[in-house]
């Protein structure tokens, strides 16, 4: 086994993750993941490990790796903490922040709005969360960024529905994120910490509609049951 198969293994495994191929409460059989990825089992239970330690997987005593789930009560506290999350790194990203991030921030954002602008549903939420997650690192706050990444697993498979818009108005929303990083790219870089607070809350609002929508799907269309028997309809 070499290493650039067991590198590849995590990486893979992350992003299969947060695009939701491999679904939140999934569990995970070692067996055919290791045939799969050409891996002995030892190497891939530390890759299992280190993705447990990240807030991917959930390691259970006598039943091995699960998906962490996103459950309701889960969801909750992430639509009440991410903004004040996202706030705070803003923050100390435009008072912290070095050229060199910069730069690859921008490099992110080039490659961000190509796949967006391509319809990469996959792409444009992995690439999403990279953004976010250079943001964190740029704020250069231990603290906040270990709650950032963890925050960020759930985001991006949230993120989705939004990434894939079933409207003019969904496909407007996703366009306008794009000019949204680009106006926080534009205010951490100066330095204008509150205008970097206000870009991350009106970003948050214009996607928070769109992840709500995976815990509050649209209801069954109406003819779904025929009149006659919705009369008979316990």
């Amino acid at each position: 086994m070499t290493k650039n198969k067991k590198i590849h293994c995590g990486e893979d495994l992350k992003a299969r993750i947060l695009t939701q191929d491999i679904a939140p409460g999934t569990d995970l059989d070692e067996a055919r993941l290791a045939e799969e990825y050409g891996i002995s089992r030892t190497p891939l239970r530390e890759i299992l490990h280190r993705l447990a330690g990240g807030g991917f997987v959930r390691l259970e005593e006598n039943r091995g790796a699960k998906v962490e789930s996103m459950d309701l009560a889960t969801l909750r506290v992430f639509f009440q903490t991410a903004p004040l999350i996202y706030c705070a790194i803003a923050r100390q990203a435009a008072e912290n922040r070095t050229s060199r991030q910069i730069a690859a921030l921008k490099d992110i954002q080039v490659a961000f709005a190509a796949a967006t602008r391509a319809r990469d549903v996959s792409q444009s939420a992995l690439l999403n969360h990279q953004f976010h997650e250079q943001i964190g690192e740029m704020a250069q706050n231990p603290y906040l960024f270990a709650g950032l990444k963890r925050m960020l697993i759930d985001h991006t498979r949230l993120s989705q529905t939004f990434f894939n818009p079933q409207s003019s108005s969904d496909a407007a929303r996703v366009d306008k994120a794009i000019a949204q990083h680009d106006a926080m790219i534009a205010a951490i870089e100066a330095g204008q910490a509150d205008v970097a607070i206000d870009l991350t809350l009106q970003h948050w609002d214009l996607s928070r509609d769109q992840l709500e929508k995976y815990v509050r799907p649209d209801p069954l269309p109406l003819d779904v049951i025929s009149m006659k028997d919705r009369r008979n309809a316990i």
